[in-house]
């Protein structure tokens, strides 16, 4: 699958967590190591320049923000912690949020169907709300029509509407996994939720994101959407994203091979990914989303609700046989040396971005990455775990 918006379980994490005391210079200089080393051995097979990390830990109100690198390969200003990031498939979250707050208020239930709301698609009229959101709907991905990224690759400043997108993959798309039943990643799901939010409400998705959350006093002051394209007061305190990725299944995007991403369409992401953030914001809404006041019990239990990755069955907890679960935009693991976590791995065209949270000693980690490599390439989680380390051997985590 094109890795445009994908979720990453990361099996390389380890660790546990105690105690919050206040961050010191010596951690700081420790995290900086991390990045600093993890920089150097992997700058070139991963074509980065930049890592920029946030660390909230419970108790304290002033995150630790540690960055390394520059903007741009070979160079350009050094990164800072207001540096933007394209999030990813971290935006999926906030689409199921929308739509559960909208439940919570009585305007739609996750367990009306996609014929109830969007009527045009008859093939999917049965496929609800919620298989929509937990991904398991069987509906193929617009990411793997070849057709599709052919189209983007050849302009790359092309606006995609969201019918445009659903098209590639209605109501079936040549070469996609012929699953109907059980867990199947797919960005067109979270592309149509953001069409039925639209219909619910009247107004578009990027209203009622600003509305809800963006603009909505939760501290998301750095965290921006757009549909089509960013202006340049945007983009410009982006770092570049490259996308150095030679997966097969992405071969329809070889003429955009070690190019800039930072100021293309995202239009091809929109409520499946196209958010801007940086670290430290991820980390104030990764808090928001599981211990906040943005969802209602209810509501929270629905976001928090898992389907095995491996089955696609309904399951409580994830577990050491069955470690990897997607909930409605969110995903948990469970791994022997730290038990059980909520993450996401957030992946575009040019940029990573990676957030865990530690339910039982409520910290939030996030951190972000300047590429899509080779998925072999990828070795996000082993930073991960470098930076646990440090961490719990500062007496921190």
């Amino acid at each position: 699958m094109p890795r445009f918006t994908t979720v990453l379980l990361c099996g390389a994490l380890l660790g546990a967590v105690s105690g919050s005391p206040s961050p010191d210079a010596a951690l700081r200089a420790s995290l900086q190591k991390d990045l600093d080393q993890y920089l150097a051995a992997r700058a070139k097979p991963e074509h980065i320049s930049a890592i920029a990390l946030s660390v909230s830990l419970h108790g304290v109100p002033q995150t630790i923000d540690v960055s390394a690198g520059t903007t741009r390969y070979g160079g350009g200003a050094p990164i800072t912690p207001q540096t933007l990031w394209q999030i990813g498939s971290n935006t999926k979250a906030f689409t199921s949020a929308i739509l559960l707050q909208l439940e919570a208020e009585g305007k739609v239930n996750i367990n009306q169907t996609v014929g109830r709301w969007l009527p045009q698609y008859p093939a999917w009229k049965n496929v609800t709300i919620k298989r929509l959101l937990d991904m398991t709907s069987g509906i193929p991905g617009y990411d793997f029509s070849q057709a599709m990224l052919r189209d983007y690759s050849s302009n790359p400043d092309r606006h995609f509407t969201t019918a445009e997108l659903v098209r590639y993959a209605y109501p079936t798309t040549p070469g996609a996994p012929a699953a109907t039943t059980g867990y199947s990643y797919s960005n067109t799901n979270y592309v149509l939720a953001e069409m039925i939010v639209e219909k619910v409400t009247g107004h578009s998705y990027t209203d009622e994101l600003n509305r809800r959350f963006l603009r909505a006093g939760l501290g998301l002051d750095d965290t921006y959407y757009e549909p089509y394209a960013y202006p340049p007061s945007i983009t410009d305190r982006m770092t570049s994203g490259y996308f150095f990725s030679h997966d097969a299944d992405n071969a329809g995007l070889a003429p955009l091979l070690g190019r800039d991403m930072r100021d293309l369409s995202v239009s091809w992401m929109q409520g499946a990914g196209g958010i801007v953030s940086t670290p430290r914001n991820v980390t104030r809404w990764a808090r928001a989303l599981y211990t906040g006041s943005i969802l209602a019990p209810k509501q929270r239990a629905e976001l928090m609700s898992l389907v095995s990755q491996k089955t696609g069955k309904p399951i409580r907890v994830t577990s050491p046989s069955d470690p990897g679960a997607f909930g409605l935009g969110v995903a948990q693991i469970t791994k022997p040396e730290i038990g059980t976590i909520w993450f996401y791995e957030g992946m575009t065209l040019g940029y990573r971005m990676l957030h865990l949270y530690f339910p039982k000693q409520d910290a939030v980690i996030a951190f972000g990455l300047n590429s899509q490599p080779d998925s072999k390439e990828n070795q996000s989680g082993k930073l991960a775990l470098a930076i646990y380390t440090t961490l719990h051997a500062a007496g921190k985590l």
